[in-house]
């Protein structure tokens, strides 16, 4: 038996992109610190003042759901078909 794991044996043959990012995302870590920097910049506020004025914007996907709620997975998935 050889004393290289199988990680070892392939890491040399393969060509990966190299990232100045992590490849881990640790939402649960980086989420608050996300949302903080979002309350200090009081990002919604500007949001909402940008888009002062202007026509309110309603999306309906499907048909109705049992429970008469509408799902946002099934518009994203077809607003990111479209627009891809």
């Amino acid at each position: 038996m050889s004393d290289t794991s199988a990680d070892d044996k392939y890491k040399d043959t393969v060509t990966l992109p190299q990232t100045a990012f992590e490849m881990r995302g640790f939402l649960n870590k980086n989420e608050p610190k996300i949302q903080a920097k979002w309350d200090e910049m009081d990002l919604f506020a500007k949001v909402r003042a940008s888009s002062k004025g202007r026509d309110k914007f309603v999306l309906h996907d499907g048909p109705p759901y049992a429970n008469g709620a509408l799902l946002i997975g099934p518009s994203l998935n077809k607003i990111l078909k479209d627009t891809i």
